[in-house]
């Protein structure tokens, strides 16, 4: 297999990873990353099978199981029964009373809270240069997530420190001071949703909290456990992704000159899918080989593990006309971006509404929004987001 060679901390490649993707592509739909210690999927093709190949899946195989350090025992305990990181029958189990409360009409239910949240923010704007991420992006899915869970808004920069401590466990380059910080999160965050989920179990009310206690599948349920891990993984992997997505896609338009017809009701879809698949806020999502399986002529064997280069897929010239174009005109096609298979994302409905509901009133109430200075992504990779989105309106 070709090795190929890249630091996912070197600052070029923080700024601009798809110059790589597009050598590795070159050198076959599959390469061995060496800086990362495993082979990867490139190509839209490679990416795409192994998202639905079930020789292969999130869950590390018994044999590899390790007891795991002490100190991440809190954060462990959430990453043992997230679905994210589980297999049928586990998988499926979780994933069947999720969806029975994680509907499309609870979704729905919250799009006129997210009209009139996004006003108020813009509303709030100050005078001169701010930042965007700040005043706008980041509020937008904290709280949508907290008004959807049932839980007090006010928590929200507390979601948001545990978010950014626990989600940086999966980032290039993680210390030992990562993983600490990681741990007291998921403990604090444990230990608040278990005294929410208590209040609710007595105090029903009408939110996705209530529901999740309430989802029933032939008389199973989910555990308290089980009911925590969900939480934390809507909020975790709802509010970075949104965050990432908004702020990617607001400097895309601003930068590639924006057109009000991608802003139309004919329209918003279109550019949704082309801000997800031009510049994604999750480029790896990686996977264990249950069996030995030979895929695009690489040979794995059971325990290997192999990375999903989604953002790669979704710039594959052999997928795609023209795919280093930002084209929001173009039909949905390319998007590997919410994954697929089995794990395709449960939260993409809600990310894509947000998405379709926050660009149009922004642009509509900030027809003169500008960038104040040349945007810049932060060194979180395997995440893609800006440090800040400096503007001016």
């Amino acid at each position: 297999m070709r090795k190929i060679y890249q630091s996912p901390i070197d600052p070029g490649f923080v700024q601009n990873p798809y110059a790589f993707y597009a050598r590795a592509r070159e050198q076959g739909a599959i390469s061995y990353w060496e800086d990362y210690g495993m082979p990867a999927a490139f190509s839209h093709s490679a990416v795409h099978m192994l998202l639905r190949d079930r020789r292969f899946g999130r869950e590390k195989p018994p044999e590899l199981v390790t007891a795991g350090t002490a100190h991440l025992a809190p954060w462990l305990q959430v990453e043992a029964h997230s679905m994210l990181e589980l297999e049928p029958p586990r998988h499926t189990r979780l994933r069947k009373l999720v969806l029975r409360a994680f509907t499309s009409r609870a979704i729905t239910a919250l799009n006129a809270d997210l009209t009139t949240l996004c006003h108020q923010l813009i509303d709030a704007f100050p005078e001169g240069e701010f930042d965007l991420l700040e005043a706008y992006c980041t509020h937008i899915p904290v709280i949508t997530i907290c008004r959807l869970l049932g839980v007090p808004e006010d928590m929200g920069p507390h979601l948001v420190r545990w978010s950014h401590d626990m989600v940086a466990m999966y980032q290039a380059g993680r210390s030992e001071e990562t993983e600490h910080r990681a741990a007291r999160a998921a403990e604090d965050f444990s230990e608040f949703l278990t005294t929410y989920i208590s209040k609710r179990r007595s105090d029903p009310r009408d939110d996705l909290l209530t529901r999740l206690i309430e989802a029933e599948e032939e008389g199973d349920r989910l555990s308290t456990d089980e009911l925590i891990s969900t939480c934390i993984l809507l909020l975790n992997a709802g509010h970075e992704a949104t965050v990432h997505s908004l702020g990617n896609g607001v400097k895309q338009m601003l930068q590639h000159g924006w057109d009000p017809a991608w802003l139309a009701p004919e329209g918003i879809e279109k550019l949704t899918e082309e801000i997800l698949r031009f510049d994604p806020p999750v480029h790896v999502f990686t996977r264990y080989a249950y069996e030995d399986a030979e895929v695009f002529g690489h040979t794995f064997q059971r325990g290997d593990q192999v990375a999903l280069m989604l953002a790669a897929a979704n710039r594959d010239p052999k997928a795609l006309d023209d795919p280093e174009d930002f084209d929001p005109t173009r039909p949905p096609k390319v998007n590997k971006s919410f994954g697929g298979g089995l794990h395709f994302c449960v939260g993409a409905p809600l990310a894509r509404m947000e998405l379709q509901t926050a660009l149009p009133i922004l642009f509509d109430r900030c027809p003169d929004l500008k960038l104040a200075a040349d945007p810049e992504y932060a060194n979180t990779y395997h995440f893609h987001g800006l440090k800040r989105l400096m503007v001016t309106v």
